[in-house]
């Protein structure tokens, strides 16, 4: 008999070789019903898997994260037959599901393009009323790749060689109905039941892509889809699409006049242009403040250092992949070359230390680490806090940038802090208010955390396994002080410790991994770092690394999308824009304008001829908070008729009195009533 431990703890016994559809059925006809897939002992599986021995199952539907992925999967195979009954010639490469549908590489003469959508569709229509079986079989390896070798699809030949190589016994393949009768693919699975279960789905869009990311070689066309259980899924995930596309700041950012990229600068390298720089500084002055209040020092450091200090880091050359090539003295290349040597003999020189060079920086640490041994310290005056807004860089490939979310060079609000081992746990908890202030501030409530742990298996990390385990029962702790749902991710820890990330969720329900914080135990004994201590001997401190904003470029363009480019007052490039309804008031609105920039507020005026209808409808757009509407009758009463950008006309008010408001709502960091609200 089976010994089926359920997810409540109970445990049902069956036959030998039943199937997970028997265990649902034992359970209750509607679980069957209802019945996608299951996990076996963790690992997602078809209904059809046997069960044999003890295990432990859970039986998933539609409402599992895991069967959403499951029908993804399925839906690919779906669409790549529909391609294959349109376009017979073409070869399948492989299709996998993806958080946000799927995908399918294939090689083909004719090009798809957007225009071939619909046919596609209309030909998956098909299929999925067939409501046809997904039937899963097996061969031998021999057996299986004679197969393949006398299909002729080198794709898939190579797909089985590489699985044959991760240790696979057999080959499996998924038909779509039943074996040798109807459509079939080399897969290891799992699928859904049926065709039939797919009720929404839709192509997004075609792009190229080559075969294993490698660019020299074969070049595919990737086609991309998206499917859920429920047509009012799929739609309510096209329009959250089209409201992402309104708020993408890659287009809205340079709409706004905030920041430009231009590829005579570099891809990947952000332009602050000046409105930019306003929300930049705001938020930089707002941290500030917290900084002070909790004895962090300000420092700066340069944008270049020594290889031999990322050596010792283990920046280099463990992440070499990620960081910009070295800069070599130009005559010592000069005279190497001389001699014969190749670049990759000068790159094994270089990694052995044979030669020096430099390094754009890819870190901030290293450089505080060296700040913090520059001179003797004492227990008396730890923990020492050093922060910077510090520009580092990093070798982004060209195809993984994207607007200021990707890019090559960014700036963090980067701190570090150096602390006695008593001391972490309420330094820690120090670091994880910063990053609730910042969030809270801005109406971003909505967030997990993950606490990323060693995976005591790996041979990545280092240091004594007593200090990780001092390290993540700090961040285990300071983690379950937030009272906001946190995962344990074992193998997520950095090499050397453990940190918690916090994964916010913005308006339309997009998440974004954000501010991290990091215990270190292992930098300060790679650098030998001391402090002298209470007995008047020397012992090592502790590193913390944290940045609640990450990156600014980074979590910029976050925010942009978060607001839709309609930003808090506080934080607006322009704060008020002071409209004339005609010439004749323009000497009263230039008057009013000069009143509210001495009291500090960012202004703009528009004293030119259009109507106000026309100049209404521009500072809308630019999305500025406050306009104030100047006529005669305005200028005779000494007020301004006062017109927010969402709530419309808000009456009349004295200067002062407006100023007042406004100054207030700045000192606040208040958000606009109609500000989105995190779902």
């Amino acid at each position: 008999m089976a010994n089926i431990t359920l997810p409540d703890g109970s445990i049902k016994q069956l036959p030998d070789g039943a199937s997970v559809l028997d265990l649902a059925n034992s359970i209750g006809k509607r679980l069957a019903q209802a019945a996608v897939a299951a996990k076996v002992d963790g690992k997602v599986v078809d209904l059809s898997t046997q069960l044999t021995g003890d295990h432990t199952v859970s039986i998933l539907t539609d409402r599992d994260p895991d069967a959403l992925m499951v029908l993804r999967h399925s839906t690919a195979h779906v669409m790549a037959e529909a391609i294959q009954r349109l376009w017979p010639d073409v070869k399948l490469a492989y299709g996998p599901p993806l958080d946000t549908g799927f995908y399918y590489d294939m090689a083909l003469n004719a090009p798809i393009s957007s225009n071939d959508f619909l046919r596609i569709e209309a030909e998956m229509e098909k299929i999925v009323k067939e409501d046809r079986p997904f039937t899963r079989y097996e061969l031998s390896l021999d057996e299986g790749m004679k197969r393949l070798e006398t299909e002729g699809n080198k794709y898939k030949i190579d797909n089985a060689q590489r699985a044959a190589a991760g240790g696979a016994k057999c080959l499996s393949w998924y038909a779509t109905g039943q074996k040798d009768q109807n459509w079939e693919d080399l897969c290891q699975g799992p699928h859904v039941p049926s065709t039939g279960r797919i009720k929404g789905f839709k192509i997004m869009s075609v792009a190229s892509s080559n075969w294993h990311g490698d660019v020299k070689s074969d070049r595919f066309q990737r086609v991309y889809g998206t499917a859920f259980f429920e047509k009012k899924q799929l739609d309510e995930h096209l329009q959250l699409l089209e409201e992402a596309k309104k708020r993408d700041h890659r287009y809205l950012g340079p709409q706004l006049g905030l920041f430009a990229i231009d590829d005579a600068v570099g891809q990947g390298l952000v332009l602050w242009k000046p409105k930019g720089a306003i929300v930049r500084q705001e938020l930089q002055n707002f941290i500030s403040q917290h900084l002070q209040r909790q004895g962090y020092q300000q420092v700066f450091t340069p944008h270049i250092g020594r290889l031999g200090l990322y050596r010792t880091s283990g920046h280099y050359p463990y992440y070499r992949e990620s960081q910009f090539p070295p800069l070599v003295d130009r005559e010592l290349v000069e005279k190497l070359s001389q001699e014969g040597c190749s670049c990759a003999q000068l790159s094994n020189m270089m990694e052995k230390g044979e030669v020096d060079g430099y390094l754009l920086k890819p870190m901030n640490c290293p450089m505080h680490i060296k700040i913090f041994s520059s001179e003797q310290r004492s227990y008396r005056e730890m923990p020492v806090r050093l922060a910077e807004f510090g520009t580092v860089y990093r070798w982004e490939k060209s195809g993984e940038l994207g607007g200021m979310t990707r890019v090559r060079g960014f700036t963090q609000d980067d701190a570090h802090l150096f602390c006695t081992e008593e001391q972490v746990a309420q330094e820690v908890l120090g670091c994880l208010e910063l990053v609730k202030i910042v969030l809270g501030t801005l109406g971003m409530n909505n967030y997990r955390v993950r606490v990323g742990l060693r995976d005591p298996d790996s041979a990545k990390y280092v240091g004594a396994p007593e200090q990780w385990d001092a390290a993540e029962k700090a961040c285990l702790a300071a983690a379950e002080s937030l009272g906001v749902p946190f995962t344990k991710e074992p193998g997520e820890a950095a090499f050397y410790g453990p940190k918690i990330d916090f994964v916010v969720k913005d308006v339309i329900g997009r998440e974004w991994q954000l501010g991290t914080v990091q215990v270190d135990y292992q930098l300060p004994q790679r650098f030998d770092l001391s402090y002298v201590g209470p007995d008047n001997h020397p012992h090592k401190p502790v590193m913390i690394h944290r940045a609640p904003f990450g990156s600014m470029e980074r979590f910029i363009g976050v925010l942009i999308e978060h607001f839709a480019g309609a930003f808090p007052l506080w934080l607006s490039p322009v704060q008020v824009a002071v409209l004339s309804i005609s010439e004749k008031s323009n000497d009263y609105a230039n008057q009013v304008a000069i009143l509210l920039k001495q009291a500090g507020l960012r202004v703009e005026s528009n004293l030119g001829s259009e109507k106000i209808g026309a100049k209404i409808r521009t500072a809308t757009m630019e999305k500025t908070p406050y306009m104030l509407v100047l006529g005669e009758k305005e200028q005779q009463g000494n007020v301004v008729a006062v017109r927010h950008r969402t709530e419309g006309d808000k009456g009349q008010l004295p200067v002062q009195a407006f100023i007042a408001k406004a100054k207030e709502e700045i000192a606040n960091r208040s958000l606009p009533a109609a500000a989105p609200v995190a779902v």
